[in-house]
């Protein structure tokens, strides 16, 4: 049977039905991939990576300075550009610092000589010890109450933390709510760090891993020479570079993100005692140099301020950052690191470093509040009269004129070193070999204090008799006279450009009493020393003499040829400081006609300069 056509309208009703069917199920066939094809989802913004910052702050050689005061001139200093010091007026820089970058994001470290250079050092090593006399506790150290209330972190040791020996250095550290390192002071016997080499902290941050900073500390290798009577058979100090070698690797294996170095050591490379050791004294920019994985340093013992200085790691090519505050207190180093989170690690991103000056601010209350006891008895007690003196002495002008002030020092010395030589020493002719240490030291006439003498004589020195040839006590006094610029005969004199020629600083230039001799500025170093006699008879190189030196000089500080090596005749443990105020106080007069002579001076090609 024919199957009846569609009529036109069922057809066309027909294929839309069919259609809009067909075109429903081709877009159910349409693949995840392809409707993303055709309808594309944003990228997503990375996620921004979590960053961190926090400061290390530092200090240096505060040498006990605890207040803008001068115990020696019994007044607040005064500098013409305004400068202050102390640790006082320091921490409330830090008070500052933690406030503005927030508790939690700063770290306090010391380079070290923190208990050695004023009357209040003196005071608490030796008139009251923190050692304590007989079997009863001593005091607490002041340094050790400022810093613990600042709330140090770690500091390096300095060479003079064992200036008066290694009992009084440990009592310090026990008084210390934090660790003094050195990871190059070594136990004589075993080798091993006779103090810890390093501590670990951990900055704390939120929803992070803590981060961690390894401060590894390292000691000045001349302790061992200049402090051979405290340490010797007991510490021995090796190297910056070596230690830093053996230690920072460690750092680095215990998982520590930035590793910071506070060193007793300048960065100059320089070093003062010639060949007597065969470390490097200011080594602070090859330990950067040479050590890899170091960030930071805080370096010290040069009584310098470099606010920021930059060495690139030979092995690395990363540049670690360095930076020194100047001393006392004057200034304060902050080193300032930014991090970023990467894979679970913290990197660094960067590192500056800059210095605070002190006068920016007040003392802080709360140290002023714990200390006025202490600094007020040390005040009274070098206000103490122990004689008087027939005429003022000053040694404003002892760097190139031979005066009354440094005769007193060479008396005392020879009086002391004579009164324990041997029979047969006795009969040797007696010298004595002593520097300036501070040009603006005077004894008034009328009466003198501790303070008077302390202000002559400011170092922690013992007293050695040492055995020299004519012919090696002509090469010291011609390593000596290197201190001077050369002048040729002729040209005036310049007392300001004089001195200090190859960096040969007061405190290293000896003059000499007990024998005569000219110093040529105008003839070549080495060749300066004239008409050098003993008793009128000019001194053979063969004559024998015993020379009154300090132990500093007499171990080899400064690199004065022949004198460490020299037979010993006398030694003793009694401070150079305190047989000059023993005198005093036997004599009761110090007249300087009893001692006074002029037995150096300066020349140009024979005629005398002043």
């Amino acid at each position: 049977m024919p199957v009846n056509p569609m009529n036109r309208r069922e057809f066309v009703q027909k294929s839309a039905v069919t259609g809009a069917v067909a075109a429903v199920a081709g877009t159910a066939a349409v693949t995840p991939a392809e409707a993303a094809d055709r309808h594309p989802k944003p990228t997503p913004k990375p996620k921004p990576k979590k960053t961190w910052s926090f400061s290390i702050l530092g200090t240096t050689d505060l040498h006990s300075h605890v207040f803008n005061w001068d115990y020696y001139t019994n007044a607040a200093p005064v500098d013409s550009k305004g400068n202050t010091y102390g640790i006082a007026r320091i921490a409330t820089l830090v008070k500052n610092l933690r406030a503005e970058k927030g508790e939690g994001r700063v770290l306090l470290v010391d380079a070290g000589d923190i208990i050695q250079g004023t009357s209040l050092a003196s005071y608490y090593a030796s008139v009251d010890p923190i050692t304590g006399t007989d079997g009863k506790r001593g005091p607490k150290h002041p340094m050790a109450i400022a810093m613990n209330e600042m709330r140090y972190d770690a500091a390096a040791l300095g060479n003079h933390e064992f200036n008066y020996g290694i009992e009084v250095v440990r009592t310090f550290e026990k008084q210390c709510h934090f660790p003094l390192l050195g990871a190059n002071a070594l136990d004589a016997k075993t080798l091993k760090p006779a103090f810890e080499p390093y501590t670990v902290k951990h900055i704390k941050v939120p929803g992070a891993p803590d981060i961690k900073v390894g401060i590894l500390g390292l000691t000045n290798p001349g302790i061992a020479l200049w402090d051979k009577d405290n340490v010797s058979g007991k510490m021995t100090f090796t190297g910056l570079v070596e230690q830093a070698k053996k230690y920072v690797p460690r750092l680095r294996a215990l998982g520590c993100d930035v590793v910071f170095l506070t060193d007793h050591s300048g960065l100059d490379g320089s070093t003062s005692w010639g060949d007597e050791l065969p470390y490097v004294e200011n080594a602070s920019n090859l330990v950067a140099e040479q050590v890899p994985g170091i960030d930071a340093i805080l370096v010290g013992h040069t009584h310098v301020e470099v606010p920021s200085y930059t060495v690139k790691n030979e092995e690395t090519g990363k540049d670690v950052v360095l930076s020194e505050p100047y001393c006392y207190g004057y200034r304060l180093s902050v080193f300032d690191f930014e991090l970023e989170l990467e894979r679970g690690c913290w990197k660094i991103t960067g590192t500056t470093a800059t210095t605070l000056n002190s006068n920016t601010v007040a003392e802080d209350k709360r140290i002023t509040e714990l200390l006025t006891a202490d600094h007020e008895l040390v005040v009274k007690y070098v206000n103490t009269a122990i004689g008087t003196c027939t005429e003022a002495m000053s040694t404003a002008e002892a760097c190139w004129k031979d005066v009354p002030a440094i005769d007193f020092i060479h008396q005392v010395q020879m009086d002391a070193v004579k009164s324990g030589l041997s029979t047969a020493d006795a009969a040797l002719p007696l010298i004595s070999v002593a520097a300036c240490f501070s040009r603006t030291a005077t004894i008034p006439a009328g009466d003198v204090t501790i303070r008077d003498v302390a202000g002559l004589y400011i170092y922690e020195n013992t007293l050695y008799g040492k055995k020299l040839t004519g012919a090696q006590l002509k090469d010291y006094l011609e390593f000596a006279a290197k201190y001077y610029h050369q002048v040729p005969a002729g040209t005036k004199v310049d007392t300001a450009t004089l001195t200090n020629a190859n960096s040969f600083w007061d405190y290293m230039y000896d003059t000499a009493a007990g024998v005569d001799y000219e110093i040529d500025i105008a003839a070549a170093e080495g060749s300066r020393i004239k008409n050098l006699t003993y008793n009128g008879t000019a001194v053979a190189d063969d004559q024998v003499f015993v020379v009154a030196v300090n132990n500093y000089r007499a171990n080899g500080g400064s690199g004065y040829p022949h004198i460490a090596a020299a037979e010993t005749a006398y030694s003793s443990t009694n401070q150079v400081r305190d047989l000059m105020i023993a005198y005093a106080t036997a004599k009761g007069s110090i007249d300087p006609t009893a001692f006074a002579a002029t037995n150096w001076k300066l020349t140009q090609a024979g005629t005398a300069v002043f």
